[in-house]
């Protein structure tokens, strides 16, 4: 993790939830489903490959939380060495991305799924994709951190953090769905995203009054409204996840819907 924060041990939780919430086929209480993994070799590694492939998704999805909160943390913080370490996670995330790709396309190939673990399949491909541009908006944040470290600060942090609390909140429970096959913990996620957008548009309305009023804060202040939008992206990405969940788990595409009647 790239600091010691309240996030990392989260994290913990959100890996350990998975060990025991984690199932690869539900047999409806079926008592024989155990012996037909014993049974068929194949249809067993199979089940421990998919097994691999979540724990893999968690763990990026993990440090891709961890880079958000650290992110921001370190712009409130003023925290140069901090803001590097989640520069340098960019790199990890972006082999996590190679790596699952490269799974789900061997499993795609060697195992022809279809019905429900085609799209967990399928639904792993795009939570990958989310979480590694979250990655990558994290790092830019991170980038502006520094710079804005070395020049006087504009106004108080209050919005920002509020907005990345709230942000991280989105992600962990998005996973948490994901790792619980729970559609309607996922869409109570979706909602949230509202209330980011709205805390967006609070601070670029301060911002350009501030900027009205000083001219200097110009330079300072467009890069916390380009901070205000890339947490308002990653919120979106985090929506994409949730959205993915519920079609995971009920085979519905909430996309561009309503959720709460949708699910």
């Amino acid at each position: 993790m790239c600091c010691s924060s309240s996030r990392a041990s989260t994290s913990g939780i959100t890996r350990k939830r998975a060990n025991s919430a984690w199932l690869v086929y539900d047999c409806g209480g079926d008592p024989c489903g155990s012996i037909r993994l014993k049974e068929y070799p194949a249809l067993r590694h199979f089940a421990v490959e998919l097994e691999e492939l979540n724990q893999s998704l968690l763990e990026m999805g993990a440090l891709v939380e961890s880079s958000i909160h650290c992110s921001v943390q370190a712009l409130v913080d003023r925290d140069e060495r901090m803001a590097r370490r989640v520069i340098e996670d960019e790199a990890r995330i972006n082999q996590m991305e190679l790596d699952i790709d490269a799974r789900v396309t061997r499993l795609l190939a060697l195992n022809q799924p279809v019905a429900g673990d085609l799209r967990l399949l399928i639904m792993a491909l795009k939570i990958n994709t989310d979480l590694e541009r979250m990655g990558d908006l994290a790092a830019n944040m991170a980038e502006r951190a520094i710079t804005l470290s070395k020049v006087p600060a504009v106004k108080p942090f209050i919005d920002t953090p509020r907005m990345a609390s709230l942000v991280e909140d989105m992600l962990h429970r998005s996973l948490d769905a994901f790792v619980k096959r729970d559609a309607a913990l996922a869409a109570q996620v979706l909602p949230a995203d509202d209330e980011v957008d709205s805390l967006r548009d609070r601070i670029y309305s301060e911002l350009l009054e501030l900027m009205q009023e000083n001219p200097s804060v110009v330079p300072s202040a467009i890069h916390l409204m380009f901070v205000a939008r890339n947490l308002e992206r990653i919120a979106d990405h985090t929506t994409n996840i949730a959205e993915d969940v519920i079609f995971l788990v009920r085979g519905v595409d909430v996309r561009h819907h309503a959720t709460e009647n949708k699910v």
